[in-house]
């Protein structure tokens, strides 16, 4: 993360002076800031690495065999540009001075002007939506992995709908009909036991979603959320968010497939019950039924690859959908165990 003083100088580099300020807020805490004596490599010729260097102070020669260096100066012309961007890279850096540079994941980057340029896009498409709201929408984890197209698509088919704290916006045991974001306020998850006393299984917030798992598996709802606070959710029906949310997100592999990603550290995760993971499940599987996935998401690592699976494929899809929320890159094994032989 950058201080103020840097951010200050972030406007001065392309493509980072197209951010709005909120944007550019944002990309200021995913930026490094790394400092070279004169001589030391920045980068080589030939990497193929994932970052964009920008040079705030010094000079840094640009070293290609044969060829006279290109020396770039802080604050000209040429230095407004990423450093070498082109990958592979077709130079070595190399700081001809004391140097400082800002340090970005490019990926990072392009998702934040992408977002920018989206939200300019939905401004004006719907008028009198709130920017700042859109915003949020595009900046979540699942919202970044949609297509355009159906990005486009889902501020208009969102509903807006106001609740007072205490209101039930979905009742345990009730089909499913909706999805629902929340825009303001707070709610409460909870979930009937057997004695008929509710269990808190998790609080949601500003940005949170939920209403998915019914929709995705076509069972009824198999919790209860109450408004904490007073507050406005966004709603969409069932046909839209079978359209715009469940078919880009859950991504389906097969058998074969499965044993393929197993080969390169991929996690299998049976979203059963404890009780059916114990009947048999497939090796070196862990068990997070679907009811403890929200609570237990946290424990999960963001950096692996996960492989979700029940017995026939619908609440898996579930988990796939609640997981990539929250920005983890999941598969699900299509047609679950029933599709695995031996």
């Amino acid at each position: 993360m950058v201080d103020e003083q840097t951010l200050e100088y972030l406007d001065q580099f392309v493509p980072i002076s197209s951010l709005s300020q909120q944007s550019m807020d944002e990309l200021g805490k995913r930026i490094e800031i790394l400092h070279f004596y004169p001589g030391q490599t920045l980068f080589n010729k030939g990497d193929n690495d994932k970052w964009l260097y920008y040079l705030l102070e010094g000079q840094v020669s640009l070293v290609d065999e044969g060829r006279a260096p290109i020396v770039i100066d802080a604050g000209s012309e040429d230095g407004r540009y990423a450093l070498a961007r082109l990958k592979p890279r077709r130079y070595t850096g190399v700081a001809k001075t004391p140097t400082q540079v800002l340090r970005v994941d490019e990926e990072t980057l392009d998702r934040f002007v992408t977002m920018d340029q989206a939200t300019g896009f939905e401004v004006t498409e719907f008028e009198g939506e709130d920017p700042e709201w859109m915003f949020t929408v595009l900046t979540l984890p699942a919202f970044q992995k949609l297509p355009p197209a159906n990005t486009n698509a889902m501020f208009g088919r969102f509903e807006r709908v106001e609740f007072k704290a205490g209101d039930v916006v979905i009742r345990q045991g009730d089909p499913g009909d909706n999805y629902y974001l929340i825009r303001e306020g707070e709610a409460e998850v909870t979930r009937a036991g057997a004695d008929g006393k509710p269990a808190v299984l998790a609080k949601l917030g500003k940005g949170d979603g939920f209403g998915e798992e019914a929709l995705i598996s076509g069972m009824p709802r198999n919790a209860t959320v109450t408004m904490l606070s007073s507050g406005v959710l966004m709603r969409m029906a069932q046909q839209d968010f079978n359209e715009l949310l469940k078919a880009p997100m859950v991504k389906w592999v097969t058998p074969e497939q499965v044993r393929q990603m197993l080969t390169t550290g991929a996690v299998l995760i049976d979203v059963r019950l404890e009780d059916e993971f114990k009947g048999g499940t497939l090796k070196g599987a862990i068990n997070i039924p679907l009811a403890h996935l929200r609570a237990r998401a946290d424990k999960l690592d963001p950096k692996q690859k996960y492989i979700v699976f029940c017995q026939s494929g619908q609440r898996s899809a579930a988990a796939a959908f609640l997981l990539e929320q929250r920005g983890f890159n999941v598969h699900v094994l299509k047609g679950g165990l029933d599709s695995v032989k031996g």
